[in-house]
Formats: C-alpha cells, structure tokens, sequence
C-alpha cells in the first residue's frame, strides 16, 4: 500500500492509523523560524526569529498581542497564525464584555485547540499549517502553552517550535529546573541564549530577533530592540573575558614547559 493513496484527504486514515494531511501541517511548523518560550512563577517570554524571505524584502511579524495578559508567538504559515491570532483576540474581547474579568489562559488555549481540530475532520477544509506558544498570566499564575495543527495542546515550562528548534530545547532542558527562580531579566538572557543556538553559528543581533513579555504588573509588549541589543552586547563581553581567562593560564603552561625543557647542544 502507497502512502499517496491516503494523503490526499484529511479525512481519510491509512491502515496504520495516521491522518497524512495533518502531519504535513505539522511539518510546515517545522520549516518555520524558530520560536522559543520560557516561564517562571511571575513572567513568561517569548522569543523568536526574524527571518526575511529574501534580502529584498523585511521580516513577517511573528509575536502578536492577544491581550494585556496574553500574547503569543507563530511558527508556520504566518497567514494562518494572522487568522487564528484575530480569532483569540476576539474571544478575550467577547469574556471581558461579558463577564467583566480577563479570560483565563487555560480555556483560552481549550477554545483555540477545538477550532484547529476541527479541522481534522471537515473534508472542505484543511489543518491549520502553524503552530502557537501562548504565553499569559491569569490568577492561577503563569502559564506557557503549545497548541499543535493537529487539535492537541500542551503545557511547558519552557519550548521551542520551528526550524533548527531541537538545538534551543537542547539548551533549555539542561537548565529548565531554575525557571521557576528567575528573575525577569535572566528570563529574557536565556530566551536571547537559546534563540542563539537555532542560528547554528549565524551572529545574532537585536535586528533578527523579537523578545516579548508578560508578567505580573507587567502586561504584553514587545520588548524594545535597544534593551535587546545590550543584553546581547553584554553577553558577548562576558563570553570574550571567560574567553581570554581560560587561555591565560594555558599560555602560562606553555611558558613553564618551554623554559623547564633542556637545551640542546
């Protein structure tokens, strides 16, 4: 049995359960720019990559203000993540209307993963080809949500979607226990640091990443490319100072060996 057999509808399964046209939703998120997330008790960033179709034309928008307490970030289509991210804006206008309180993130997240899921199952319509990292602070504290094209959605204490996004988890899982501890401003470094690993050598600057956050006391907004820049500035002096400190002594070593050695005659 051939797999084109079945991948051509959304609504048809193959004999080994799998639903293609999903899969290949879930695979345009992956060719994506990368987008990471991290939370701790009182503030959840968000981050990603600025990368521009070609060298004529800017960067599409990939962070998006849901509302003052929530906000997220795109991987995939940006069109859809447009679509979708009007869609959380108008069901937070439409709870505030009514019940006069900000909408909680949790049912927030439920609502958006049942309209990508029904997309799973309508043969005139197709998966949503993006995934979203919400990011929002309700009165259960912080939370930080993936929802998947395919209708599923997860909470993290920190993610990484889109392109190269292996290296950035990577990263994170080594260091995730501390979350919880940080402060804002070791948030948006680590954020910074693990944008950096999806670049795969490339060197960042504030022109190719956006940094968001939102926090208590501290609703949604895009953090100013200028704040950005110097936190990266000051990473890179650190780094060149531990730099220059661990070949110091290596230099020393070499000086003692060569002095120490007998001359020749």
């Amino acid at each position: 049995m051939f797999r084109n057999q079945y991948d051509t509808d959304v609504t048809t399964w193959s004999p080994a359960g799998r639903l293609f046209q999903v899969e290949y939703a879930m695979e345009a998120v992956k060719q994506g720019a990368a987008a990471v997330g991290l939370r701790s008790t009182s503030h959840v960033v968000l981050a990603t990559v600025n990368k521009a179709a070609s060298d004529l034309s800017s960067h599409q928008r990939k962070v998006f203000k849901i509302d003052d307490h929530i906000g997220v970030a795109i991987a995939g289509l940006t069109a859809d993540g447009r679509v979708l991210s009007r869609y959380l804006r108008n069901e937070c206008i439409n709870h505030a209307f009514v019940y006069e309180s900000p909408l909680p993130v949790s049912r927030l997240v439920v609502r958006l993963a049942d309209k990508a899921q029904v997309c799973t199952q309508r043969s005139w319509k197709r998966p949503y080809g993006v995934g979203l990292l919400v990011a929002g602070l309700d009165e259960t504290g912080a939370h930080l949500y993936y929802n998947c094209p395919s209708g599923n959605y997860f909470e993290y204490q920190a993610f990484a979607i889109g392109s190269r996004s292996q290296a950035a988890k990577t990263y994170m899982e080594r260091r995730f226990e501390a979350f919880n501890n940080y402060s804002r401003d070791e948030l948006i470094k680590d954020a910074i640091f693990a944008i950096r690993e999806t670049l795969q050598g490339e060197k960042l600057t504030s022109s190719i990443c956006t940094v968001a956050i939102v926090g208590i006391d501290e609703p949604f907004h895009v953090i100013d490319q200028k704040i950005i820049q110097e936190v990266i500035d000051s990473v890179e002096i650190k780094e060149d100072a531990a730099a220059a400190a661990d070949q110091a002594p290596a230099q020393d070593d070499d000086d003692k060996s060569s002095e120490a050695a007998p001359m020749d005659i």
